[in-house]
């Protein structure tokens, strides 16, 4: 059997009625047996607080996919798993909005859980959810990146799973003018440069028609364009939220990754380095650096040997990490992908390549066998 924490699925928990599952202690023995009820959140929050324990089998639908996939099959849950997060919200009004966000990004975190390394080649390439409206992509991308940041600095279950449902949040009256402005060649518009500041509180607006009562969630949402000199909006406050703050950089680091019709994106290490000059000293920047590190997966690079390659994982030194050579020093790409070592000598890394310079393009599922080699 395979298991999930309760506390990463205590929303399908309705307090007062029958369990839809059994719950398991630490080491798997029976607690509470499908059927019987968790009278309130006391007695949730308790469970929770033992490190309860769901049987994955018992949720079904893909939750039980991402556990007992292989490794090669990830990519394609990732597609799969953004796409759903990106039909939600694409449909954000309604009462059904929350139970339905709670339900498509329960996986998410499940597949980031599983292969951190996987999660950051999703925010650099962007790949799994290239048919998405760019402000959605934006979402997700701020998403994973909140997730895995707060996972860095330690904080709980819980904590790490509002991040990233805020990140995916924060912009949702302003999707489709953030494509709009991507493809923009125009300075912005009086009426844009409105909608723009009014959009965190807005955003809110729609969470709260939804049933969103978290008010660290709500805060986050509505703060994450504060800054702590007071120079941010809409409000120019200076007290910000800490969830509000690791939304932000966040959001800063992961749009400096993404291309836009004025600019190309920025490559990863020069991305690195403007957060830090930036905001120095700052944990969360920091500690979203060493998350990434000099050379995330997904960015590509020129190894010493000429060769145009893209990084797979992390690897035993940060500059060291596991490459797939793409082409040769000549640019014509190879048959197939020919893992290389970064320590050996004459196949270290010379240069990190942004996406306009990279002459060639590698899908995850085809990387996956030599990530796992």
């Amino acid at each position: 059997m395979r298991f999930t924490e309760l506390s990463l699925v205590k929303h399908r928990v309705r307090l007062g009625a029958p369990l839809p599952f059994n719950v398991r202690a630490a080491d798997q023995t029976l607690l509470l047996a499908r059927g019987q009820v968790i009278a309130d959140a006391e007695q949730l929050g308790a469970l929770m607080q033992r490190g309860a324990l769901v049987d994955i089998a018992e949720l079904g639908d893909v939750r039980l996919d991402v556990e007992a996939a292989a490794p090669s099959q990830l990519p394609q849950l990732w597609t799969q798993c953004l796409n759903k997060v990106g039909d939600v919200l694409m449909s954000a009004e309604g009462e059904s909005f929350r139970e339905a966000l709670d339900d498509a990004v329960e996986p998410v975190q499940m597949l980031i859980r599983r292969d951190p390394d996987l999660a950051v080649f999703q925010v650099v390439q962007q790949q799994a959810g290239e048919s998405l409206a760019y402000g959605v992509k934006r979402s997700l991308q701020s998403a994973v990146t909140s997730f895995l940041v707060a996972r860095r600095l330690g904080w709980n279950v819980d904590e790490s799973g509002r991040a990233l449902k805020a990140a995916l949040t924060m912009n949702l009256s302003m999707l489709e003018l953030q494509g709009v402005l991507a493809r923009q060649l125009t300075p912005v518009t009086p009426a844009q440069r409105a909608e723009i500041r009014a959009h965190p509180m807005r955003s809110v607006q729609i969470l709260e028609r939804a049933g969103v009562t978290d008010p660290d969630w709500l805060a986050a949402v509505a703060q994450h364009h504060e800054e702590q000199d007071g120079s941010g909006y809409p409000s120019g406050r200076t007290d910000v939220h800490e969830l509000a703050a690791l939304l932000h950089r966040a959001d800063v680091y992961t749009a400096k990754l993404s291309p836009r019709a004025n600019r190309d994106a920025i490559a990863a290490d020069r991305a690195g380095r403007q957060m830090f000059m930036q905001d120095p000293g700052h944990p969360m920047t920091a500690a979203l650096v060493k998350e990434f590190g000099v050379y995330p997966p997904g960015c590509h690079v020129r190894l010493a040997s000429g060769e145009t390659a893209i990084v797979l994982k992390r690897g035993a030194t940060i500059t060291t990490p596991a490459v797939a050579a793409l082409c040769d020093a000549t640019g014509l790409s190879y048959p197939q992908p020919i893992r290389r070592d970064t320590a050996r000598s004459g196949y270290g890394i010379a240069a990190v390549l942004g996406s306009a310079r990279a002459s060639a393009r590698e899908s995850a599922e085809r990387l996956m066998p030599l990530a796992m080699a």
